[in-house]
């Protein structure tokens, strides 16, 4: 099981919100690159990278940031890079051309899943194993436009829309436990995976290494990673621990 230490981006900085609301963001590193250096030296094998900015305009806002974070992580000599998922105000083609080009491993649809499945599915065509989808959910219901809109499909009805697509992964975040330490929702996670073929990667409310343990004894039901921010930014999980949990 993999765990995606997060930097979500606003306004250039590193940051964590609460419950998804953007005017309740704290900043943890003026500086995304160096905090991916820091995540990259303490041992992380994935990175997860949101342009917070971008889900909210629809469109690219922290290119600048990623790009250092990218030049961070990439491999000199021995070294192997640290790859990277990124989402956030992806929503076209030439988007997903232009952040794939530039050496993001994969990334992350959202919005763009519920208004348009057909291009998600193209781009799986594509970009074979490089295409993420993004389900975030209030209630079991999935929210858009950087959780500012509630639709009316629920979170496996759209997971279900993309069996076939040859998607990455589902990445599900529970928005009334991200960034508030509650906790994950293991049942939530757990029984949506059962229900797929595809992995999923869970997200919102990690609080510590309980959370790790509890995903990794249901590590069965296809949950393939987890996510974690605040957690790791506040000194609650230690990323070196949490990876000896999720590798044993």
């Amino acid at each position: 099981m993999i765990l995606f230490p997060a930097i979500d981006l606003k306004g250039g900085a590193c940051v964590r919100l609460y419950k998804g609301e953007m005017d309740q963001a704290t900043v943890f590193n003026e500086s995304p690159s160096d905090q991916a250096a820091r995540f990259k030296a303490a041992g992380c094998r994935w990175l997860h990278v949101v342009d917070l900015d971008g889900a909210f305009a629809g469109r690219p806002a922290n290119v600048q940031a990623v790009e250092a974070i990218l030049e961070t992580l990439r491999g000199t000599g021995a070294e192997p890079p640290v790859p990277v998922q990124l989402g956030g105000g992806i929503r076209d083609h030439a988007t997903i051309d232009h952040w794939l080009g530039k050496g993001v491993r994969r990334v992350i649809l959202g919005t763009v899943a519920v208004r348009d499945p057909a291009l998600v599915k193209e781009a799986c065509r594509r970009y074979p194993g490089r295409i993420a989808v993004g389900i975030d959910a209030r209630d079991g219901m999935v929210a858009v436009e950087g959780w500012a809109e509630r639709s009316d499909i629920s979170a496996l009805e759209l997971a279900l829309k993309f069996e076939d697509a040859g998607v990455a992964a589902i990445i599900y975040t529970d928005i009334d436990r991200d960034g508030a330490l509650t906790g994950v929702n293991v049942e939530a996670t757990a029984a949506l995976a059962e229900k797929l073929t595809t992995p999923v990667i869970a997200s919102g409310g990690v609080s510590g290494l309980d959370d790790m343990r509890a995903l990794k004894a249901r590590s069965g039901s296809g949950i393939a990673g987890v996510i974690s921010g605040r957690a790791l930014y506040d000194g609650r999980l230690d990323l070196a621990e949490a990876l000896a949990v999720l590798d044993a």
